[in-house]
């Protein structure tokens, strides 16, 4: 099983892209990693934010393959804790098939990318910055691997 990462947003702050690059290289046995970055829709003066929400679930939409099973990261999913994430990637496991975690742009998800996710993600009721949201869930996916294989990381 493969993992990809699709986000709107690029060029990581240096200490965020360390800290994923940490974890992706963490992840490459268990959970290969890989990231998508799309350009953001355009947004301001005289600038149409819905047409950037659509233009970004457009290109997220077009990332995906049609047998992938979708995450979206969404403030209005389901939080897991750390065990139910393991628990989660387990199940994501037995079913063989490569995982699609969305992260959205500033004004969060087009309603077409939230209709095509097969599960909504809340990583709390917390507002975070979508570049620290990267290392956010490339930790949290390294942790739930560990608790899978026992491993002494996760504390709890």
């Amino acid at each position: 099983m493969r993992a990809r990462l699709i986000a709107v947003g690029e060029r990581m702050p240096g200490w965020v892209a360390e800290g994923f690059a940490e974890y992706r290289k963490r992840l490459s046995r268990e959970l290969p990693l890989e990231l998508i970055e799309l350009k953001p829709g355009i947004r301001g003066k005289g600038r149409d934010d819905a047409r950037a929400i659509l233009d970004e679930g457009a290109a997220i939409l077009a990332a995906l393959s049609h047998d992938i099973h979708v995450i979206a990261l969404d403030g209005r999913g389901k939080p897991w804790s750390s065990e139910e994430l393991a628990g989660q990637l387990a199940q994501w496991r037995m079913a063989g098939r490569d995982l699609a975690f969305l992260i959205g742009g500033p004004d969060g998800h087009a309603p077409d990318v939230l209709a095509r996710a097969d599960q909504r993600w809340s990583l709390g009721p917390l507002t975070l910055p979508h570049m620290l949201v990267r290392l956010v869930l490339a930790e949290q996916l390294y942790r739930a691997t560990t608790i899978m294989a026992g491993h002494p990381y996760h504390r709890a």
